[in-house]
């Protein structure tokens, strides 16, 4: 293990988190021991386990120089913490082991990621960095050797890409071929995905100019994704720079998604609109892979940037999403929880054809990670509400009227969560109102109408969450299943 390599394991070991008395730190979602996360990188199956690695500065909480951290699991639900993949310690990466992702092939696992190097000291007008990206190879899955040709991709004598953004590959096998998008920019207010072929992973051939920005599409794509959905070939990214379409497109930076299909021969990717994957506060960077049962599975980044993080306080930064399986419906792409979140689910409460009228209880519906998990029949009512209630008078709620068809998740009033309140269009079907929602400790996610639409934010309560039906009208349940969720900690 090189220098840097150990450096960080022996103080992420040193000064890992007691995770179980944070207020804060989650309960089941994946996390790091310590210090700071952004990106989920590398998801991949490998060797009988999924793995999952993630932007990591380990010595602080912000961003800073990254790492790859790790985590393997079995189910895709309980994450065991692994030794730190990467750390920046050669010249090509110096400044920064950037995001990317992972491909078994042949007993092994490769990590295709981009090395940062920093030129902010003598910045050209349009260059302040250089972006390559680079190849790291692993026998056990654990212990990963960067080879020495990297980098494998750079942008010399590629004249159709601005200046030096070029980062986040994902790579796939498409027949006897591997493939690599990686994101860059057309010009100074274009992004775009570059497409690379080669037979070996380590001789890399420029294909073209697989997709561009078209109007409102942000400046720069970060993190594309590739994979085959239900038959249509769909590109997940996250576009920076959009700007604010009515109830759309509020948070910093984007993540979404276009359904199309790509031509192998040509290179060129025909695609629809760009929607988004995630309609609420705290959604960036998302990661897609292939299971071994044929799933689609995707895990985002839980946070947003440049925004306060309450939880720096703990010693800690940032978090990933549930696992999230992909489908199609119509010309869109919809998330479910991964069925195998179900192993969580323990004390269970079942409520079934009750009337809501104004504010309504149940007892035991309380705690600081749970599920719940209901349908709500709205033929006599103008507006449902559910809110998340302390006895600190916070509250997180989410509300949907019927009048305009639109869903709200309001966190403006919930301790010291960033103000936040997002809002959907979604149409009821037959009057009712389907959702999942994940509570723990900081964080939301509601995934609505079988994932037609999918919110997520981080909260901040001071005490736990209390569950209070709302209704102007009569609201009817036809079910609404509670279950505390165990820790994976």
């Amino acid at each position: 293990m090189n220098t840097m390599l150990q450096k960080a394991n022996v103080y992420v070991e040193k000064n890992a988190l007691n995770r179980k008395e944070l207020k804060w730190y989650p309960s089941y979602h994946s996390a790091a021991p310590v210090g700071w996360i952004n990106d989920p990188n590398g998801m991949c199956c490998f060797d009988g386990k999924y793995h999952l690695f993630y932007q990591y500065h380990p010595y602080g909480v912000t961003w800073g120089p990254m790492h790859w951290g790790h985590v393997t699991s079995t189910d895709m639900v309980n994450w065991k913490d692994e030794a730190v993949a990467l750390a920046p310690d050669m010249e090509y990466d110096k400044n920064g082991c950037f995001s990317g992702s992972a491909i078994a092939h042949d007993g092994k696992m490769y990590l295709l990621y981009t090395g940062h190097v920093d030129l902010k000291q003598e910045k050209p007008e349009d260059k302040d960095r250089i972006e390559t990206q680079c190849l790291a190879v692993s026998e056990d899955g654990i212990n990963f050797e960067k080879i020495e040709k990297n980098p494998v991709m750079t942008l010399e004598n590629i004249d159709y890409a601005f200046g030096g953004h070029f980062r986040d590959p994902k790579v796939w096998k498409h027949e006897d071929m591997f493939y690599t998008i990686v994101g860059s920019q057309k010009d100074e207010v274009t992004g775009q995905v570059l497409l690379f072929s080669s037979k070996d992973m380590v001789n890399w051939q420029p294909v073209g100019v697989m997709a561009s920005g078209e109007g409102n599409q942000g400046f720069m794509w970060e993190c594309p994704n590739f994979a085959e959905v239900d038959g249509k070939d769909v590109m997940v990214f996250s576009p920076q720079g959009v700007n604010p379409e009515g109830r759309r497109f509020l948070n910093k930076h984007q993540s979404g998604f276009f359904v199309g299909k790509l031509n192998y021969e040509t290179g060129k990717y025909e695609h629809g609109k760009f929607d988004m994957l995630d309609y609420g506060s705290d959604f960036y960077a998302p990661q897609i892979m292939n299971t071994p049962d044929g799933r689609v599975v995707m895990i985002g980044w839980l946070d947003m940037w440049d925004r306060d993080y309450p939880e720096q306080e703990e010693g800690w930064a940032g978090m990933m999403t549930i696992p999230r399986e992909l489908h199609i419906k119509g010309d869109k792409v919809v998330s479910t929880p991964v069925k195998e979140m179900e192993i969580l689910r323990n004390e269970h409460i079942e409520v079934s054809s009750v009337e809501v009228k104004a504010e309504k209880q149940f007892a035991g519906m309380t705690g600081t990670a749970f599920e719940l998990v209901l349908e709500a029949d709205m033929a006599n009512a103008d507006e449902f509400s559910i809110k998340l209630e302390t006895l600190a008078n916070e509250e997180a709620v989410l509300s949907y009227d019927k009048k305009i068809g639109v869903l709200t998740m309001d966190c403006s009033n919930c301790g010291t969560t960033p103000k936040n309140k997002r809002e959907v269009e979604i149409a009821l079907t037959d009057n009712k109102l389907k959702l999942d929602i994940f509570v723990d400790k900081s964080s939301v996610e509601a995934f609505i109408n079988d994932g037609e639409r999918v919110m997520s934010a981080r909260v901040y309560p001071m005490k736990p969450f209390n569950v209070v039906f709302e209704s102007d009208g009569t609201t009817v349940l036809n079910n609404a299943d509670f279950y505390t969720l165990n820790s994976i900690y």
